[in-house]
């Protein structure tokens, strides 16, 4: 009888967890917090700065580092960021200063087996 009542208390603790909405707490620990990043951490190179603050108001510069993409893959992130996640459009030189940085800092990397991935362009 304890074991019923003990599968019934897990069961019960585990469907109010995946019905229940999340904390505002919960919410608030998932929200982007630039303070222990800074341009300085990244290579360095003409248009860094600008590159950083372009990218940082909606996350994490990270992000771009983990990225290695050729410079058309970088553009067509940037158009991707600006139509689907209201990023303010990079135009003229500032785009181009962007993308300089961008393309030399964060090239394309071969993957250590020689894997690639079937769904990005190249």
């Amino acid at each position: 009888m304890r074991a019923i009542v003990y599968v019934a208390v897990i069961c019960f603790v585990a469907l109010a967890l995946v019905v229940s909405p999340p904390s505002p707490a919960a919410a608030q620990a998932q929200s982007f917090s630039p303070r222990d990043d800074s341009p300085e951490n990244y290579p360095a190179g003409e248009g860094r700065d600008q590159t950083y603050s372009s990218c940082t108001p909606c996350h994490g510069f990270s992000i771009v580092a983990q990225q290695g993409q050729s410079r058309r893959q970088w553009e067509e992130t940037l158009d991707w960021m600006t139509q689907r996640h209201g990023m303010p459009k990079l135009e003229g030189n500032d785009r181009i200063v962007v993308l300089d940085y961008l393309e030399a800092a964060f090239p394309p990397r071969a993957s250590p087996r020689g894997w690639q991935n079937p769904f990005q362009k190249r």
